[in-house]
Order: structure tokens, then sequence, then C-alpha cells
């Protein structure tokens, strides 16, 4: 994004477009009424690199979530098949750069709750050579590996499986995302994991009292860690005004409970809601919510950092410090 003389990386972790494809309404090379994201409306807002959530819907599972999980992936290529003018598959060091560095929207397979794995390390080794590189262990709700957020209060934490599977998605360079995950789970990811993390679309439960936020713990321990908190820009975890300047509010807050900007991006939910913020009704509207934080007091640094350099600088050091052969 070409903002105040500035070219500004924009990168978002959490986008539930593909279910879209999935279900055959419509496909991301071609610009849309329906949604708030595909490529074309990616590119005009200055769109750098979108993560795209693979999300099994609950009637799959568990008996059917692995072949469903497959489809997404496989829908995924297709689409990166069709659209390899305009979209590069990120999945290293070398893809990242090229996505930085040209026209190109850069796009990761992201899973979102990983009850296609079951309890198995060697399909998350399978899956990190399908291309997926950011997986949360769960939804919402209980499964073999973890207590979703919707057990909340009182979910458990991680089963002995979960932690297995932490520890391999680490090995090979899957990156973990909380987000979805119950408190309890959480705290057990701080205590097992031995390479940052992130909250990919979370906002503040300081501002807003969702099970889906995060407490001040938590986002200060995943600054702690290295990890990056994605705002998102979901009504129900915004509260108060549920616009862009509610986003703005949440941002602040993590920036005033971490003490700086580092640890701090977008996790946006585009296509993943019905009713989107006033002011960010789809992906065309970035640039408007970079007026609006540096109208705020963010300096551009922070404007920078909040809306792409953060994600990254992460990305850079996670799969440099990783074993990963390229695909």
């Amino acid at each position: 994004m070409l903002w105040h003389e500035l070219n500004i990386p924009v990168v978002d972790t959490h986008a539930d477009s593909m279910l879209d494809v999935v279900y055959n309404r419509r496909r991301l090379g071609e610009r849309n009424d329906e949604g708030q994201l595909d490529i074309p409306r990616a590119l005009e807002g200055g769109l750098s690199l979108q993560c795209f959530s693979c999300w099994v819907e609950p009637e799959y599972k568990p008996e059917r979530a692995l072949s469903r999980q497959l489809e997404f992936f496989d829908r995924f290529w297709q689409e990166a098949a069709a659209n390899s003018e305009h979209l590069t598959v990120v999945t290293n060091l070398a893809s990242l750069e090229e996505a930085l560095t040209s026209n190109k929207l850069g796009g990761i397979i992201s899973v979102e709750g990983a009850e296609a794995l079951g309890t198995s390390p060697s399909l998350v080794r399978l899956f990190h050579r399908l291309g997926v590189r950011l997986m949360s262990l769960t939804w919402n709700e209980r499964n073999a590996l973890a207590d979703g957020a919707g057990e909340d209060p009182g979910g458990g934490g991680l089963s002995r499986a979960g932690r297995t599977i932490i520890a391999e998605m680490e090995q090979v360079g899957i990156i973990v995302d909380v987000s979805h995950l119950s408190e309890a789970g959480f705290w057990d990811v701080v205590e097992v994991q031995k390479r940052p993390f992130i909250a990919s679309h979370s906002n503040c439960k300081t501002l807003t009292p969702h099970r889906r936020n995060l407490n001040d713990d938590q986002i200060l321990a995943l600054a702690k860690a290295g990890g990056i908190q994605g705002i998102t820009f979901v009504r129900e975890f915004l509260g108060g005004t549920e616009d862009i300047n509610r986003v703005i509010d949440h941002m602040a807050h993590a920036v005033d409970v971490v003490g700086d900007s580092l640890h701090l991006g977008l996790g946006s939910d585009f296509d993943g809601v019905e009713n989107p913020v006033q002011g960010l009704e789809d992906v065309t509207a970035l640039p408007r919510l970079a007026d609006q934080m540096s109208q705020r007091g963010f300096n551009d640094a922070t404007v920078a950092n909040i809306l792409g350099g953060n994600y990254v600088r992460f990305l850079r050091t996670y799969w440099n410090a990783s074993q990963i052969a390229p695909l």
C-alpha cells in the first residue's frame, strides 16, 4: 500500500473467502459485489499478504473432516493455478519475498480447527507438504486436541495429543494460532511452546468481554513469547460503536498493554461476517483504516507496523529459523 509516501506491506491473517469458493458462490480471481474479499479488490486495497482460512463446517466433524479439509486445499490450489498472474502462494521465505516485491497478492493456506488431523502427527507433515503454514487446534468446540473458546467459561486445556501436534507443527514450520482456543488451552500453549505463536483474529477482552477475545494477561504473554495479536473486525468482538473507530480502540488498548506496537496486526475475518463494520465494508477500505489510525494519533511507523510490518518480520524470522525444505 502506498500511503503517506511510504510503501507499506499490508498483511491480514484471517479471511473466510474460501468457503464461498468451495460452495461455488464465487471465484477468488473475479471481482464481485458479494462478500468482502477477492483478488482484484485485495490488490485495489493495497493488501500484500492474505491468510486464506480453510474451515471445516461442524456437520463434517469428526468423521468426514479430513475429506472436507482436503477439498478446501484442492480448491485453493485450483484458484492459485487459475490466477497465477495475480496470486503467489506463500510457503517459505523465497515466495514471501516474491509476494512482497511483485504486484501480486501473496496467499497463505491456514486451517481453522484441526479436527481433520485426528491425533496424527503424520498428517501435520502431510498438511505442510500441501502448503499449510498456519493452523489453530480448535474452532469453538472441544476436539481430541483441546477445548475451544466455546467451552469457556471453564474449558479445559490441551490434551496430550494436542501437545504432540503443537511440537510437530513447530518442527515443520506451521505457525500455531491460538484464536478460538479456550483460555486454559492458551496458557498450555504458553507453557509448551518453543517457537512464537499468534492469535490470528482476537480482540481485547477488557474492552469487550467476549469469550473469543484475549484478556490483558494473555495479550502480554503473547507479546513476551514473540507473537502477534491480529485485531479483527467482527462486530461482536468489537463492542461499543462496532465501527472503524472501535477497531482502533482495540488497537490502542493492546499497544497500551504491551507498551509498544510491535506485536499487533490485522485479522479482519472478511467473508466470515454477514454484517461488516461501518467504514470497513470490504478490503478496499484498508487505506481508510490507515488514515483513521493516523487521525487518532498513531505515527506513520506505528501504522506501518500494525498494518503488516510486524507480520512480515515475524514470518521472515520464523521461516528463516526453521528447517523447512521448499515444496
